[in-house]
């Protein structure tokens, strides 16, 4: 690691003290020290996380909203806890638009099916753009099977940009939803989704944006940037699996229909006529993924402990360091260029199969990503069958990049 670039990681932010809060961080894989790049793909948990979900686990599991006992008390309490914590860290207006689901995907669909499928009609038009994750273009797909509705599709150039006034000239008087990444998962873009945000609501387009991979690297406020929809996964903010968020617009979230029968959506039953429960408990059926709760809270509390700030500007130092140092090695070509990404690079190495790359890397204790990213399309518009990817956290170091570039040269004269 350079001088200048061990005075940025000494004197604003002090990641050492951040990695010891992740115990996975201390092992040893193929005999070398972990190094973790794959977060874009699932971040790790730190102490407090696993330790509330131990704690839930250990001393207050029972089923929610429904028991007199203590246990069940204590449940509720942490589970309904997290919604407030969660409401509060992305400045919803009510606990009333936090919504629990399994995670990004599930959110999307929930818009689609209990939103799109009732509002839309054959030749309306949903918006998306060329850079979505599978989970931001299947749902849509489906839906415009279920309606008639058609899917348009806004471009980006060849650095992996998406320019906001391409995507305002596709929003047309049929256009009815807009819903795009905030941050691309495959390339690291950072969409203007602000100026497209506004430019959908000037126009009376709904509006959903796949918060999955911004909300680990950059502060997020839902009124600020005035979206219908938000949605994002826990274990990309280093929580818990199988659990995630949808924020809806309560005045909007009130004229939906359910999405999912059962319990606990419920106020009466008869086999005549069902009364559905209040928000937010409508979209909630079933018992839910209550210890994932309990982590996610936890995990809103953990950025709590952090200086955000900090944190972020370290993401970004990592990120050009990664960019500066991968773009000197001989036949690398960096898969999205844009002025403006979050802390992952995605790559190919000439004569090397991104899969052979990443097993290579692994040998030398380094998790990075390898394939299409569920991004395809991506693939398929940069001519090239897969990338490797590597993303990072405020817990991953220079010296870790500088590991990354040496294995990757190491696999590059093994393949020549």
């Amino acid at each position: 690691m350079n001088n200048v670039a061990a005075a940025q990681q000494t004197l604003k932010f002090d990641v050492e003290a951040i990695r010891r809060e992740f115990p996975v961080l201390a092992r040893m894989v193929h005999g070398k020290p972990l190094a973790f790049l794959d977060n874009g793909a699932s971040a790790q948990r730190p102490n407090s996380v696993i330790a509330a979900v131990d704690d839930y686990e250990r001393h207050h599991h029972a089923n929610i909203h429904r028991g007199v006992h203590a246990l069940s008390q204590e449940a509720t309490a942490l589970y309904e806890g997290a919604r407030d914590r969660i409401a509060g860290f992305i400045g919803a207006r009510s606990r009333n638009e936090i919504i629990f689901v399994r995670g990004t995907t599930e959110a999307i669909n929930l818009v689609a099916q209990s939103f799109g499928r009732p509002s839309l009609q054959a030749n309306d038009e949903i918006l998306i753009t060329h850079l979505e994750h599978h989970a931001n273009i299947v749902p849509w797909q489906i839906l415009c099977e279920q309606t008639g509705a058609r899917l348009v599709v806004a471009p980006m150039d060849s650095r992996g940009e998406v320019h906001a006034d391409a995507v305002e000239a596709l929003m047309g008087p049929r256009t009815k939803i807009f819903a795009c990444a905030h941050v691309s998962n495959a390339l690291g873009t950072v969409l203007p989704v602000r100026r497209l945000i506004a430019g959908a609501k000037a126009r009376g387009i709904a509006t959903l944006i796949d918060g999955a991979q911004a909300i680990p690297h950059m502060a997020v406020d839902v009124q600020d940037l005035d979206c219908d929809f938000y949605a994002f996964s826990g274990h990309k903010m280093f929580g818990p699996t199988g659990i995630g968020v949808l924020y809806g617009r309560e005045s909007i979230l009130e004229r939906m229909p359910p999405w999912q029968g059962g319990g606990d959506m419920i106020l009466t039953v008869s086999f005549t006529k069902t009364t559905y429960n209040g928000l937010p408990h409508k979209f909630e059926a079933g018992t839910p993924n209550i210890s994932g709760v309990v982590g996610l809270g936890a995990a809103v509390d953990f950025f709590g402990t952090l200086d955000l700030d900090a944190a972020h500007a370290h993401e970004q130092e990592l990120l050009d360091y990664a960019t500066c140092m991968l773009g000197k090695i001989e036949g690398l070509r960096m898969i999205g260029t844009a002025a403006h990404k979050a802390s992952l690079v995605s790559f190919v190495v000439a004569g090397v199969h991104p899969h052979d790359l990443g097993t290579i890397l692994d040998q030398d204790g380094i998790a990075i990503r390898t394939g299409h990213h569920c991004a395809m399309p991506v693939m398929e518009f940069f001519k090239v069958p897969a990338t490797a990817r590597a993303s990072f956290a405020f817990y991953n170091t220079f010296d870790e990049i500088d590991r990354l570039g040496a294995s990757i040269e190491r696999a590059r004269r093994l393949f020549a």
